[in-house]
């Protein structure tokens, strides 16, 4: 179990370092990018949610095997 919470712990925690980049590095690129995907409709929101999440999944299945 300790195990498991300490994998949870470093995926959020790269997940963290990954989303910070950005903002970080071009602020204004960010904001912009802000922006836009508040402009954007619903389905277009679930379609980006949806594809982020099988590549992480397809991702995930590439490393654990």
């Amino acid at each position: 179990m300790q195990e498991l919470l300490q994998s949870l712990l470093v995926g959020i925690s790269l997940l963290l370092i990954a989303e910070g980049i950005l903002p970080f590095l071009a602020p204004n690129i960010w904001r912009e990018i802000m922006v836009k995907a508040v402009a954007s409709s619903d389905t277009n929101l679930r379609i980006i949610g949806a594809v982020s999440m099988f590549l992480g999944l397809m991702l995930l299945l590439l490393t654990r095997s």
